[in-house]
């Protein structure tokens, strides 16, 4: 790695540990997979740069919940789950569906909340 590239990557690490923030680095999506982050998961189903679909699991506690999820894209893409009430110690699921070619190195994230606390945020790189 180069040093200004050290330098970036050190400077974007301390503002997100000043700001209170996680960021979850994961693996490429070369293919599909599944990629997650303390109680949410992504899953893709495609391979190369083509997303059809993305599930997204966040695992509940054990208390009665209101869940959602966000799912988008650093070129743009978004789209938000639907909100369910779940009970305790189940893992609410849904999708989304980009049905779009994203350039490689575009990120793929998706945030779950139990009511307006978050809980996991799982990102992937889109690979060809």
């Amino acid at each position: 790695m180069h040093g200004i590239t050290k330098k970036i990557l050190s400077g974007i690490g301390a503002m997100a540990a000043a700001l209170g923030c996680v960021i979850a680095a994961g693996p490429p999506a070369a293919a599909a997979g599944k990629w997650c982050n303390h109680s949410v998961c992504i899953q893709t189903y495609d391979t190369g740069n083509y997303l059809g679909r993305v599930e997204v699991s966040v695992t509940n506690t054990n208390q009665p919940n209101r869940i959602r999820a966000r799912v988008w894209t650093t070129n743009g893409w978004s789209a938000g789950t639907k909100t369910e009430d779940v009970a305790k110690f189940r893992t609410y699921r849904d999708q989304a569906y980009p049905q779009r070619h994203f350039p490689p190195g575009t990120r793929l994230c998706a945030e779950g909340f139990r009511g307006d606390a978050s809980v996991g945020l799982p990102c992937t790189t889109i690979t060809n």
